[in-house]
């Protein structure tokens, strides 16, 4: 391990805007930090910086992310740059271990209430006691919505007002998710468990209420790092603050074009108010992109120029560091099946021409779209993992094996190393380390079983940094009870351990991560947008999710849409947020093979957006017209009747059909745009180099208010050989 000795050290390689972030004065600071821009670079090299600089302790830093992994990563990077004792954790584990620490003191002796796995058993108790019956799918509904609210700061006798002023599409009507919730709280205190919210809101109280214990916490943590700032929800903002107690030693960075979780309750606005919020921030951009290549870069920042609404204040253009790379394809097929397929095929030559399978991604917006997907790698003999709590905390072997490891907590010595402890206890469940069994199953059993014992090695080699006074700290292991409640909150989180196979994933579990090629699908609308998004705010933050899913690809990148579901199905509108990918003036022709189209020469990414509503055009009327075709039309009826009348004596001229002239389309998109240059001319689909030298003149004519008979005296017009 090479561990950078001095400060100085610590600003080696970072770039003009990184090192501003790095150096920035003490008090609060907010980076905005674009995707691939290296911001947890910059926010450790901070930390190292002025920990080495003795300008501050590392043990009295605090940084806070969303997930174990970012957490185990800053952690990582903090000790290559010889800033051992920080803690950096998520919100939950920080609040957790606060609140078990100062458990003696809050509870007067009394045992800390457990902590639930997950919500849905007691709603569906909850939903029933109130007269309401529910299935598993149901029953997870009501646990976000119930989720949210606590997250919002909202009490149950208060949600049918938040829900209405949130916009929130209930799963039931408000008042009777209102009962389920009250029901909840009932059902909880009685059977003396907490969730994950509660744990947030007990550690503000113990601050809040308890002087004491606000005092001692406040005197080991007094420099605070919030990552992913964007994402941060009133509940957890809360904490934050009861941390700071009116101090502003405090660096968040994020980036309010991946706002993709306002319906947990995260909301942008702490980051697009921090400068507000403290008059004297310094702000800083990180708007080089060191992920993707300049292509992948280009189609993203063309995605994100269209938005609109508050997260688009702050919103980056980035700029891409690596070198040229292959344009990103656009692809539409006949139906889903042939979508797949070709997805497939694609995945598996990628395979054998060298591409690691689980540098490979395929991206969708719900979890719905994985089964057509994982049925056309099966059958291309392509190994895939399903990214998501579902697919491995809810199998079989993984739940015994957490049963397993919460009932060793009782009879394996406190002492025992974790990953032994583990061991021992997935014996009882029949695993062995040695080599893997013969068979699919078995072997997928075993290497399920295998990634826990992984992450308890992982877990083991970070342990908890306890305060015992003003100016002392002692390290404790981590044991296996520590481990059986982090795989609790991985599960509620859907933190999933990486397995080599191609990732199936939604567009929101793949936030965070990134890969070599990446292949974002279902690009239709109905589904991203989806249907449910109805306001412009859902409308908005499903752009985003577009935006989100293209910064993942770092060299190669395929966005495709069927033209229907199923064979012979209804047809579909591409997705308002695609670009047009411009192909030598030519429109991408739908297919419905697996093989790959033939390869285009270089093309550039060409934007044409509804002057109305700011959409993404995609189809070539839509393009030509300069609006989607539902945005009402500003034509001057006039005007187009006076074109009509030039392009039919132009055309009876020159003995040819009206529409080789001008299309009823072109007509339609000069009387409502009204060009005045002939560079506005131009700019309208269909009128190209040879057009506007035989016509521009007259029609610029026409739209400044010329009639037909000044533009189109009595000559012949003919057109040169």
């Amino acid at each position: 391990m090479v561990v950078h000795s001095g400060s100085e050290q610590v600003l080696a390689g970072l770039d003009p805007e990184q090192r501003s972030a790095v150096t920035a004065p003490a008090g609060p600071v907010c980076i905005l930090a674009g995707a691939g821009t290296g911001k947890t670079r910059a926010i450790t090299s901070r930390i190292a910086h002025r920990a080495l600089s003795g300008e501050i302790s590392p043990r009295h830093v605090l940084a806070v992310t969303f997930t174990a992994r970012a957490a185990a990563e800053m952690r990582h990077r903090l000790t290559l740059l010889g800033a051992q004792g920080v803690q950096a954790r998520t919100f939950h584990a920080a609040a957790l271990r606060q609140v078990r620490y100062f458990a003696p003191r809050l509870l007067a002796g009394r045992a800390m209430p457990e902590l639930l796995d997950s919500k849905v058993r007691l709603v569906t108790l909850a939903a029933a006691r109130v007269g309401l019956r529910t299935d598993r799918a149901a029953a997870r509904d009501l646990a976000g919505e119930i989720e949210w609210a606590k997250s919002s700061l909202v009490e149950p006798t208060d949600y049918v007002v938040a829900a209405a002023r949130a916009l929130r599409d209930t799963p039931h009507e408000p008042t009777k998710v209102a009962d389920v919730f009250t029901a909840y709280e009932q059902l909880k205190r009685s059977n003396g468990v907490i969730d994950f919210e509660d744990m947030l809101r007990a550690a503000v109280w113990g601050i809040e209420e308890h002087p004491d214990v606000g005092e001692q916490i406040r005197s080991q943590y007094r420099h605070f790092v919030v990552d992913e700032y964007q994402d941060v929800n009133p509940l957890q903002q809360r904490l934050l603050d009861a941390w700071l107690a009116g101090r502003n030693d405090l660096t968040v960075v994020g980036d309010a074009s991946q706002t993709i979780y306002s319906f947990t309750g995260a909301t942008s606005a702490y980051l697009v108010d921090f400068p507000r919020r403290h008059r004297n921030a310094t702000v800083v951009r990180l708007v080089r992109d060191y992920r993707s290549t300049p292509q992948v870069v280009g189609l993203a920042n063309a995605v994100i120029s269209q938005a609109r609404g508050t997260e688009a204040r702050l919103r980056l253009e980035l700029s891409g560091q690596r070198p040229p790379g292959p344009e990103p394809d656009l692809r539409i097929f006949t139906d889903e099946p042939a979508e797949a397929n070709a997805v497939a095929a694609r995945c598996r030559s990628l395979i054998d021409a060298g591409t690691p399978a689980k540098e490979i991604a395929v991206l969708f917006r719900v979890n719905a779209q994985s089964e057509a997907y994982e049925k056309a790698l099966t059958e291309a003999a392509v190994p895939y993992v399903v990214q998501g709590a579902e697919r491995f905390f809810e199998r079989t072997e993984v739940r015994q094996a957490m049963v397993a490891l919460r009932a060793a907590t009782r009879s394996i010595p406190g002492e025992t190393p974790l990953p032994a402890a583990v061991v021992e206890a997935l014996t009882a469940v029949g695993w062995a380390p040695d080599a893997p069994p013969a068979g699919g199953a078995a072997r997928e059993r075993w290497e399920a079983l295998s990634a826990l014992v992984q992450l308890a090695e992982e877990y083991a080699a970070t342990p908890e940094v306890v305060p015992i006074g003003e100016a002392a700290s002692v390290e404790r292991p981590v044991t296996l009870t520590d481990f059986t409640e982090e795989l609790a909150r991985r599960a509620a989180q859907q933190h999933v351990p990486t397995v080599d196979g191609v990732t199936l994933a939604s567009l929101h579990s793949a936030k965070g991560l990134e890969w070599d090629a990446v292949f974002l699908v279902g690009l239709a609308e109905g589904t991203l947008p989806t249907t449910y998004a109805k306001t412009v705010e859902q409308v908005e933050e499903e752009r985003r999710l577009l935006y989100v899913g293209i910064t993942r690809a770092r060299e190669w990148l395929w966005l495709s849409y069927a033209a229907a579901r199923s064979p012979g199905g209804r047809a579909r509108r591409p997705s308002r947020f695609l670009p047009q990918l411009d192909r030598s003036g030519g429109t991408e022709r739908a297919t419905g093979g697996a093989g790959p189209a033939r390869r285009p020469e270089r093309r550039r990414t060409q934007i044409v957006s509804c002057r109305i509503c700011g959409a993404t055009l995609l189809a070539g009327p839509d393009r030509k017209l300069g609006r989607c075709p539902t945005c009402p039309s500003d034509i001057d009826d006039e005007l187009h009747e006076r074109l009509r009348e030039w392009r039919q004596r132009v055309a009876g001229a020159q003995k040819v059909p009206a529409y080789v002239v001008f299309t009823d389309a072109t007509l339609i998109a000069l009387a409502e745009r009204r060009p005045g240059r002939s560079e506005e001319l131009i700019a309208i689909a269909g009128i190209g180099p040879r057009k506007l030298g035989l016509y521009g003149e007259s029609v610029l004519a026409l739209v400044a208010g010329a009639g037909v008979d000044d533009v189109c005296p009595e000559k012949t017009f003919e057109i040169s050989s």
